[in-house]
Formats: structure tokens, sequence, C-alpha cells
């Protein structure tokens, strides 16, 4: 079985770096890592050299990365997507220079459109993150949204040994990639057109989201959902738009799962208290922008 590591970073499109820039360092708390070669910016909120980075484009998802367990797993990887003749590719070596990861394979998913790369590692940096406006422990996860959501299900579970932690049933699939112990680090949701569904970055501390209410209630950020608790993965949630109205979202707590002897998934009712345990109702504007650059 192919085995991972974590999820190791999002790229990012939007209209405006700059302002984007100042909302993602200000607002959400991330701290500068750099320019791109492009024009982009590198955030961070571990050692990894970036785990956000910033692209001028249509606002939504340029890619998304995740650190094997080993240098051999990519390899791994590599041949059992070629030889299912889906779409992979080595990334050159002066790209990954470019990004700060290592030895690295880019994958087209044919269910969302979404540009995946997978990397052995990435260049760690000597100065500890230093936490500003919120906690931030981790970037979490990252969610899309297909129209080929069966289809999306299957390939992440049965090809990528993506292992679903819990099901809104037809409607939403939590993930972890094997065997990294969080209860999701990706899923995917069922709509009607492929697309970016939100960013999650995890907190340390639940005074992180009681603070952002009002520190975003002062900046007239748009809160779109919550404060809440989201059942499937026990999570306290909080949901706010960045400047070109992607879906972010702090996130409190989660359930650890271990690598062998796990519960099964659970698969929940679709119904809204599915979603959250309080009765928090979700803004229209929730994952309405986020549109995928295809690969």
């Amino acid at each position: 079985m192919i085995r991972y590591g974590r999820l190791g970073h999002v790229a990012l499109n939007v209209s405006d770096v700059a302002r984007s820039t100042e909302f993602y360092r200000e607002h959400l708390g991330l701290a500068d890592a750099g320019d791109g070669p492009d024009g982009s910016r590198f955030f961070r909120c571990s050692t990894s050299h970036h785990d956000v980075s910033l692209h001028k484009g249509e606002p939504g998802l340029k890619r998304i990365g995740f650190e094997m367990e080993t240098d051999g797993e990519v390899d791994r990887l590599y041949h059992l997507l070629k030889g299912q003749s889906l779409p992979v590719q080595m990334v050159p070596k002066e790209q990954c220079a470019a990004s700060h990861i290592g030895h690295a394979i880019r994958f087209a998913d044919p269910t969302t459109g979404a540009s995946f790369e997978f990397y052995d590692r990435m260049r760690e940096v000597a100065e500890p993150f230093v936490p500003t406006v919120a906690k931030i422990q981790r970037l979490g996860h990252v969610i899309l949204k297909t129209a080929q959501y069966d289809n999306s299900v299957k390939l992440f579970t049965e090809t990528l040994n993506f292992q679903a932690s819990d099901i809104v049933d037809g409607l939403i699939t939590f993930m972890r990639c094997f065997p990294n112990p969080f209860h999701h680090s990706f899923g995917v949701a069922r709509a009607p057109n492929a697309g970016l569904h939100h960013v999650n970055f995890m907190v340390s501390e639940v005074d992180d989201i009681g603070r952002a209410i009002w520190r975003f209630q002062k900046a007239n950020i748009p809160v779109v959902f919550g404060p809440g608790r989201h059942p499937p993965s026990g999570s306290m949630f909080f949901y706010f738009l960045d400047p070109d109205g992607l879906t972010l979202e702090y996130s409190f707590g989660m359930e650890e799962f271990p690598e062998t002897g796990a519960r099964r998934p659970r698969v929940l009712e679709p119904v809204p208290e599915s979603i959250d345990y309080w009765g928090s109702i979700p803004d229209k504007r929730k994952n309405a922008v986020g549109k995928i650059e295809v690969a």
C-alpha cells in the first residue's frame, strides 16, 4: 500500500497577490516565507519552507501537495498511476528546486481536474514558526467539490490509498492520507461543478476561534459558518472568506486514528445535524468561490 507522510502544502490562485499577502499574514496569521520566481508568495505555519503559496490567477486552487513517507513511495506511486494509464509525470528538477521540494511527481486528477504534487521532502527552515494573531498548529485539510463524487472517492480510496474516516451519506467523504493519523487531510464533496470547497488551518486553542470572531468583525471579514462543532471529526470550527471570497477555516481538535485497528468509517445521515452539532446556519457565500486550475 502507498504510504504518505502528511498534507504538505496548498497553492492558491488569487486576483491580487499583494492584497492577499496582507490578509494571509495579518488576519489569518501565517508567516512570510519569501517570493517565488513567478511573482508568487510563500507562507508558512511550520518549520517547512512553506505551507501555502499565493499565485496570480482566477481565484481558486492551483495545486495540492502531499509529502510521502519516503522517497521510494514517490516512485511507487508514479508506477502505480502510470500502470493504470492515469495522467502522471515527473516534475523537472528545476521546478522542484523553485518549489523547495525534492523528488516529485505531479498527478492530474480526472475526477476534479485538480493537480496533485507528491514529493519526498520539503526544505526545512531553521527558525520556528512564531504565531501572531492565532496559534496555528498546521495546514489541516483541503476539501474539493466535484460532480464526479463517486468516481473521485473510488479513485482516492482504492487507487491512492486514502482511508475514509467518515461519510455524510451521498454528500461528502472525509479521508486521511494513510498512515497519517489525523481524521482527514483531504475530502471530496458532491456538487454540480468541480471547485475548491475550503482550506483548513488547525489552531492550538479554542480561544483562537473566540478571538477570531471579534477580530474579523472589527476588520469586516465575512464569517460564513460557525462557530460550531463537526460530528464527523469532533472539531470545533469557524469559516470565513479571504479577499477573493475563497472559504477558509480555523478548527480546534480532531480525532486521530491508529495505523492498525482503526474504527470503520461512520455513514451519517445527509442532514444539517451531521455537519454541526450546534445548529449554525451556513452563509450562501460559503464555498461559492474557488475555481480549480485544470492540470
